[in-house]
């Protein structure tokens, strides 16, 4: 009969630990970041097609994106833990690197990059 009672909480334990893997998870994707902005000139005019670089400063990879028509970009799922520095690049002229840094805590960051196309 001792047996039983081990077993029921053994039961009990491994039933709340199955409960609590899915939103463990759930908690952990929604810590990701997520940089949007847009791309403009000295004249607040959108740059559509210039491309968007975004360095991670840990492991120096750098991903890109297109800005759309209207000069916005998107990176999603950026991590919480990282710095990040981002600039455009448009006709051969450059933005200023802007950081994104991980004690920045805001899930949405938004950061508006300037070409001074002259």
């Amino acid at each position: 009969m001792k047996k039983y009672p081990a077993l029921a909480l053994a039961l009990l334990l491994a039933a709340v630990v199955a409960t609590a893997g899915p939103s463990y998870a759930k908690d952990k994707e929604d810590s990701s970041r997520t940089l949007t902005g847009k791309v403009m000139d000295e004249h607040d005019g959108p740059l559509p097609n210039a491309v968007v670089y975004l360095s991670n400063t840990r492991t120096n990879v750098v991903k890109s994106y297109i800005a759309g028509a209207d000069g916005t970009y998107r990176f999603p799922a950026l991590s919480p833990n990282v710095d990040y520095e981002v600039y455009a690049q448009f006709n051969g002229h450059k933005s200023e690197t802007k950081p994104v840094s991980h004690f920045d805590s805001r899930q949405q960051v938004n950061i508006n990059l300037r070409i001074d196309m002259k």
